[in-house]
């Protein structure tokens, strides 16, 4: 692998449902705003439809798997109810995270090393049934190795503790953060597992992520929604994939 190699970003629409559901009703569409970021050059989509249905509802992923030229990530808890959808669809990759009913985001990875059992079998049919399954965990040696054995396709590590120690000025523990970001992103690949970063990134901390070599996919979501509001999605898609490419070179 080298560090020209091109790198995917996915475009998490989950917030846009946020401000439709904010209101109730069929506005803002986030099966529009998936069609404009696959027309301004996402490489995938993803959705997280979590057990509340705070944001994504069952109905977009209906509408997405209609829709989408692009693959789908589809993000869902290690529930029954979950694995049910995600084999009734199946899109090209299921993310498994963490979930909490009063987490206003997800706030960390999943503890695949206390879970390994269950986690292991979690997956299994969705493998069988042809999703490419990725583990969504911290950079953390232990979990990147129970991912690994328990068959998962995909990890992706969580760069909030980067993101978020950047944006206090706290740059030594950022510096120090994307460090272990760095050599999970080498160990996980050395496992043979495919790695994507995901969580908080940003046009001012997106670049040194997307430099790391062994990384093959971002997945951002929150920040981009967020930048549609002054920039237009298309064009802060485009911004994020200049500065993704910039990096790489």
């Amino acid at each position: 692998m080298t560090s020209v190699e091109k790198l995917r970003l996915g475009v998490n629409i989950d917030h846009v449902a946020t401000l439709r559901n904010a209101r109730g009703g069929a506005l803002p569409d986030p099966l529009r705003a998936a069609q404009l970021a696959q027309n301004a050059g996402a490489d995938g989509i993803t959705a997280h439809l979590r057990e509340d249905r705070r944001h994504i509802l069952d109905a977009d992923i209906d509408g997405l798997m209609a829709l989408l030229q692009v693959p789908l990530n589809f993000e869902c808890a290690a529930t029954d109810e979950m694995q049910a959808i995600a084999l009734r669809h199946k899109p090209h990759a299921v993310c498994i995270v963490p979930e909490k009913r009063e987490e206003r985001t997800t706030e960390g990875g999943l503890n695949v090393a206390a879970d390994e059992n269950k986690l292991a079998d979690f997956i299994a049919p969705l493998r069988e049934a042809g999703s490419r399954v990725s583990l969504f965990i911290g950079a953390e040696e232990g979990q990147v190795r129970s991912s690994a054995r328990i068959g998962a396709a995909v990890i992706e590590l969580h760069a909030g503790a980067y993101c978020d120690f950047h944006a206090e000025g706290r740059f030594v523990e950022r510096d120090n953060e994307l460090k272990r970001l760095a050599d999970m992103c080498t160990l996980g690949h050395s496992l043979g597992l495919e790695v994507h970063v995901g969580h908080g990134l940003t046009f001012d901390t997106v670049k040194p992520v997307a430099a790391l070599p062994e990384v093959r996919e971002l997945n951002i979501g929150h920040f981009l929604i967020g930048e549609a509001v002054f920039m237009g999605l298309p064009a802060a898609i485009a911004e994020m994939r200049r500065l993704m490419d910039e990096a790489r070179a």
